[in-house]
């Protein structure tokens, strides 16, 4: 999985940069408190999580296994831990000028999709490697190891509710059309995210 932008994720960044735009009077603390907010209501946010306790929750998990916790280091606000083919792993998470994008060397930092807040950045990585998943491409060059998103580990089990709005929003994007009362609508339209 890389994160250069490709013409098929483009489709879901547009998408959400519409439900998630930045007002221009928006400041830091306030986009932090909403990403923070968006990251509580899906569920696999555990807060302030160590890296060996993330560790040892992915230890005996499958490839492509992940969490989101609070980084551990002082520049950095959250840490995606996730399980590789050679164990668990962390990336931090950089905020900067108002956008979150993956950690990354200074070659390929400025070829990072940014985000306006962390779960769309969390699904966009999380499409990538479904699709790399699902093309079963070679195994990644010069020893590299490819990093999957495939599957979260809940903080505590997810409510109902929340599993059933992750699978009417990955059915359909026209909720407001649905028969359903408006109260039922706007719950599912609060967390429009599919993972």
């Amino acid at each position: 999985m890389t994160g250069l932008s490709s013409d098929s994720t483009e489709t879901i960044a547009n998408e959400r940069s519409s439900e998630t735009e930045s007002r221009p009077g928006d400041s830091d603390q306030n986009r932090i408190a909403v990403a923070t907010g968006e990251l509580k209501k899906a569920g696999w946010y555990w807060g302030n999580l160590t890296a060996n306790e993330a560790k040892e929750i992915l230890q005996d998990t499958t490839e492509g296994t992940f969490l989101v916790r609070d980084s551990s280091q002082q520049d950095y606000l959250f840490t995606i831990s996730a399980k590789t083919s050679v164990g668990p792993t962390n990336l931090r998470i950089e905020y900067r000028d108002g956008k979150f994008r993956l950690d990354s060397c200074l070659l390929i930092k400025p070829r990072l999709k940014q985000f306006d807040t962390v779960v769309p950045l969390v699904e966009h990585y999380v499409y990538l490697s479904r699709i790399s998943k699902s093309s079963e491409s070679a195994s990644p060059p010069n020893g590299t190891v490819q990093l999957l998103l495939t599957k979260p580990v809940y903080a505590s089990t997810p409510a109902l509710q929340h599993l059933c709005r992750i699978s009417i929003n990955k059915t359909t994007k026209r909720i407001q059309e649905l028969p359903l009362p408006n109260r039922i609508k706007n719950y599912l339209t609060e967390y429009s995210y599919h993972v």
